[in-house]
């Protein structure tokens, strides 16, 4: 084997082993509804590789816990459509705060990670320990820009990856670098992940979806 060949295979075979370790997020029954009101009119369809999206003037969102295998896990990757979506809104302002699709990324120190295990999002998003990324396409803001959460306070950062519209994007994101970039602190474990469609706002319509979710 020439010595052109031999590197070749070496990034090959590297470059299979660093794929094999990124870990696939199943949207299968792990995942669960979370509501915050009685008439909220959206819809999950749990597919495997997708989550398919439906909003009528409603907002919830669903979440399931992190495998503790993951929790180290350092950047995500995710492709979303959006074919209708909410009109573009001020993400800093409570209760017009409307976006087509938002992942969430919920972190805890390790240590109240192991107190909670399996706690639901509601519980999560109210320790006063735990820290959360929200990952938004939506808005009138510019990409990338960090803002203060209008509902958790120090403890939440929304990252605007997408301003409001439609059609279809693939996003890796820095877990690791935002959280540095957002917290300015020492990161915990990656204990939940979410996605919601919020639209009771502008009373709007959105269709979309999320597919290809990993970790790694």
């Amino acid at each position: 084997m020439s010595i052109g060949l031999g590197l070749r295979a070496m990034v090959a075979v590297f470059l299979v082993a660093q794929g094999a370790s990124a870990a696939e997020v199943r949207f299968d029954n792990s995942w669960k509804t979370q509501r915050f009101s009685l008439f909220s009119n959206n819809t999950y369809g749990l597919k495997g590789k997708q989550l398919d999206v439906k909003s009528d003037g409603g907002v919830s969102m669903v979440y399931r816990p992190v495998n503790a295998a993951d929790w180290s896990a350092k950047t995500a990757s995710w492709t979303w459509q959006v074919s209708s979506g909410v009109p573009a809104t001020d993400l800093r302002k409570k209760g017009g705060d409307d976006r087509n699709l938002a992942l969430y990324a919920v972190f805890l120190p390790e240590a109240e990670a192991q107190k909670i295990k399996g706690a639901g999002i509601r519980k999560l998003l109210a320790s006063d320990a735990a820290r959360v990324l929200v990952y938004v396409w939506g808005g009138n803001h510019q990409r990338n820009a960090v803002l203060s959460s209008p509902y958790l306070g120090a403890r939440g950062k929304t990252i605007v990856l997408r301003g409001s519209g439609t059609g279809q994007f693939s996003e890796s994101v820095d877990l690791a670098g935002d959280y540095a970039r957002a917290f300015r602190g020492q990161r915990g474990a990656l204990v939940g992940l979410a996605v919601s469609a919020d639209s009771d706002d502008t009373d709007s319509v959105i269709d979309g979806s999320i597919s290809g979710l990993r970790l790694n």
